[in-house]
């Protein structure tokens, strides 16, 4: 199994109202793609009780079965359209930590 764990951070320009709204389409429309991708297990979007520690706004977490599976996920039209449409539009930075398990 392979874990795909991705950090965004949020345009800081962006409302608290805007990154609220922000947050919650990335969340639903990362963690609705389980199902619908080939080898996507599990997504898990952290979006809620960040600490203020923290210098990220969005966490992904999510389990395929393999790295053919995520080499597979990266390129699929239903997660292209959630990254180009909820995702790229408002993240300025992003941290990417792939590993097998």
């Amino acid at each position: 199994m392979v874990k795909h764990i991705i950090l965004w951070k949020l345009n800081p320009e962006l409302s608290e109202e805007d990154k609220a709204k922000v947050k919650a389409d990335i969340k639903a429309g990362l963690e609705g793609l389980v199902g619908k991708v080939p080898g996507l297990l599990e997504v898990n979007v952290h979006t809620e009780g960040r600490l203020a520690s923290s210098n990220a706004d969005v966490m992904l977490d999510s389990t395929l079965e393999s790295v053919e599976a995520l080499k597979g996920y990266t390129p699929h039209p239903a997660h292209v359209a959630v990254r180009d449409n909820k995702v790229l539009p408002f993240a300025v930075e992003r941290l990417c930590l792939d590993f097998e398990v």
